[in-house]
């Protein structure tokens, strides 16, 4: 299961820096649409499309790396007074939700995507962007966190087999403290 969880991580890895270049792309065609449109007058065709496109990319790439690192936001009013047996199973019920959730997500997308690549789908904006290259990233980000939420459930129910509380995931330090 390690060499399966860290396979996982890198291609986990390797959404997050193509989501990266991404955002990059957005970022510099945002600026150039700003900066054309009020200063030349000259808006960059195809902004709103490509911008679209590679929102997918950003959120759906980060999706499971953020579920390996346990970095989704969590509330935990009760959390603190239970046991490490109920945390555990805490998570294993959170996580069997949220791998529910990304199966029927899955099953829909993949659907999406089908019909999206028969009918050679494209935007209807000046620029006529295809439309199933950000399909195809949902539902391959789709299947990523989906992996991770099965080897997540099968390490919690581990845990809560043996007593044990859930994995402690240490917060990024405070960098804008001044010693």
């Amino acid at each position: 299961m390690q060499w399966l969880s860290e396979k996982l991580r890198r291609l986990a890895v390797g959404m997050i820096l193509l989501g990266s270049v991404g955002l990059m792309l957005s970022m510099f065609i945002c600026v150039a649409d700003v900066t054309g449109t009020n200063f030349f007058g000259w808006p960059v065709d195809g902004t709103l499309e490509i911008t679209e496109s590679t929102m997918v990319l950003i959120v759906f790439g980060a999706l499971a790396y953020t579920q390996e690192q346990r970095g989704h936001i969590r509330v935990e009013l009760l959390h603190g007074f239970m046991s490490p047996r109920v945390k555990s199973f805490m998570d294993v019920v959170t996580h069997v939700l949220a791998f529910v959730f990304f199966v029927l997500l899955g099953w829909q997308s993949i659907s999406e995507l089908s019909y999206s690549w028969e009918m050679r789908e494209a935007t209807m904006g000046s620029i006529r962007f295809p439309l199933y290259p950000a399909r195809f990233l949902l539902t391959a980000g789709t299947a990523l966190v989906i992996a991770q939420l099965a080897l997540d459930v099968i390490a919690d129910l581990g845990r809560m087999w043996r007593g044990e509380g859930p994995v402690q995931m240490h917060a990024p330090e405070d960098t804008a403290k001044v010693s």
